[in-house]
């Protein structure tokens, strides 16, 4: 009986507590969630239904891009050119650039063409592509104001598609440099240009991704064999007339210059590819100091690392880039660095794609000390590099100029930058004339033949020829190519 009494007291303990519950959860007030949201419940012909209604507004960290817009689209000019003929560097990949709607003129056959600038000084020193501007006989440049003035070309990088023009212009005004190396994947940024001719257009995205390859300077598409392709990679939307124009931050610091699209149609798809301003700075300050790009190497020959590369060569973890062999007398070869080691950082910057790591590389000129991190057979160690260009050399060179030497009944010149681009030279000079008796014509040299080596040493100006040949004794090995891509050897004795 005692026992009954326990079990109907328990019972009622229990029926009363799921009474409260119910009260409390179903017929009183309607709980909150705890992101603000309230839910609602209804009988209705034996059916529940679910509403939601925000009952506290929740603070959110929107981006306000009204300062960046402010401080960067008075900046941007609209840049417009004429040329004898049309480009095809880009033909195979688009990008901004007006190169499938351009309009032939009857009377003068010039080709007219448009794209964006960036004004980075107060007297009239703007920063484009040199795919915007190679090979223009006319430049203009529209202000935001829609002040126009002509534009002169400063100087030109094919290999990291940089051009810097200046018009005469006074109290600009201009956009400040960012840091391209502190920008972050999913931050926000802003593409300033003039797509389709629409002047001061402003577009917003996020950072996609860093060091991107796109492969549309390097030798696979035409270009330079020491081209650098580290693009930030955007969803800002941009299209044809953008090229040449501002990426800027939330604080309407310039951080790239906008230059190509990926897309199956000429127009904006959901990709875009700007050039990081840490190497737009760098190269800007070589051109306007020296008149010429003060390119760095640390002589290697790099792959990225994947895993078929780290089961082949015992990589124990998939990182850094793959030294895949050294130059001689190279920079890396006199730091220490051999064949077989992976190049884990530059200057405490981790560095895991060739693209990255050139990247990095160009931001230096030639004489810069640098400290590279290498692991080699899982151990790691620091080796401090002193970079060098392209010829070993560790001092910067001065622009030279344009000259023309007469040696051996040849005269000789700089051949046409397109021309070196096609033939995927960084250096050579073109024999422009020769005479019939003379030695380089005996040996079989033609007029146009353009000579990137002698006697194993490369050739960058006429000036070059003139100080390996005159003098010399003996035999000599000349190197080079045609403009028609034959590649020919010639020795002579003198």
């Amino acid at each position: 009986m005692k026992l009954n009494r326990k079990n109907f007291l328990f019972a009622g303990i229990g029926s009363l507590l799921t009474l409260v519950i119910a009260f409390t959860f179903f017929v009183g007030n309607d709980a909150s969630e705890p992101d603000g949201e309230k839910i609602t419940i209804e009988a209705n012909e034996n059916r529940l239904f679910h509403q939601t209604s925000q009952t506290t507004p929740v603070a959110q960290d929107l981006p306000d891009f009204r300062t960046a817009a402010k401080e960067s689209v008075h900046a941007v000019v609209h840049i417009r050119t004429q040329y004898e003929r049309k480009p095809s560097m880009y033909d195979h990949f688009y990008d901004f650039h007006d190169f499938f709607e351009r309009r032939k003129q009857p009377q003068s056959r010039k080709i007219e063409a448009s794209g964006s600038g960036v004004i980075i000084s107060k007297d009239g020193y703007i920063v484009t592509n040199n795919h915007v501007v190679q090979e223009a006989d006319n430049i203009k440049v529209t202000l935001n104001d829609k002040r126009t003035f002509e534009a002169q070309i400063v100087g030109t990088d094919p290999s990291t598609d940089l051009a810097v023009i200046k018009i005469e212009a006074t109290d600009l005004p201009y956009i400040v440099y960012g840091d391209s190396d502190n920008l972050q994947v999913g931050e926000w940024v802003l593409a300033v240009g003039n797509p389709f001719n629409l002047t001061s257009t402003v577009t917003a995205g996020i950072v996609s991704a860093k060091a991107r390859n796109i492969n549309i300077l390097g030798p696979s598409a035409g270009g330079s064999a020491s081209a650098i392709e580290s693009f930030i990679q955007t969803d800002a939307a941009v299209n044809k007339g953008n090229s040449g124009g501002a990426l800027v931050n939330t604080r309407g610091e310039l951080v790239g210059i906008n230059a190509a699209i990926a897309s199956g149609t000429g127009y904006y798809a959901g990709y875009s590819f700007a050039i990081p301003v840490n190497i737009v700075r760098k190269v800007v300050d070589d051109l306007l100091q020296f008149g010429r790009v003060q390119r760095a190497y640390i002589g290697v020959r790099i792959t990225d690392v994947t895993s078929e590369l780290s089961d082949k060569e015992g990589i124990d973890k998939i990182e850094g880039v793959y030294v895949a062999g050294v130059t001689e007398d190279g920079a890396a070869q006199k730091a220490g660095i051999k064949e077989g080691d992976v190049i884990i950082s530059i200057e405490d910057k981790q560095v895991n794609s060739v693209s990255q790591l050139l990247g990095e590389v160009g931001q230096y000129r030639p004489g810069d000390m640098v400290d590279v991190e290498v692991k080699r057979n899982g151990k790691y160690k620091t080796y401090r590099m002193t970079l060098t260009d392209s010829r070993g050399n560790k001092t910067l060179s001065e622009k030279a100029p344009e000259e023309e030497v007469t040696l051996f009944g040849a005269s000789f010149k700089e051949p046409p930058r397109e021309t070196l681009q096609k033939l995927n030279l960084d250096n050579g000079v073109q024999v422009k004339s020769l005479e019939r008796n003379s030695r380089l014509a005996a040996s079989g040299i033609e007029e146009g033949f353009i000579i990137t080596r002698i006697d194993k040493k490369v050739i960058n100006t006429p000036g070059d020829i003139k100080e390996i040949l005159e003098g010399k004794r003996g035999g000599v090995l000349i190197e080079g190519v045609y403009p028609n891509g034959t590649v020919a050897y010639y020795g002579f004795g003198l």
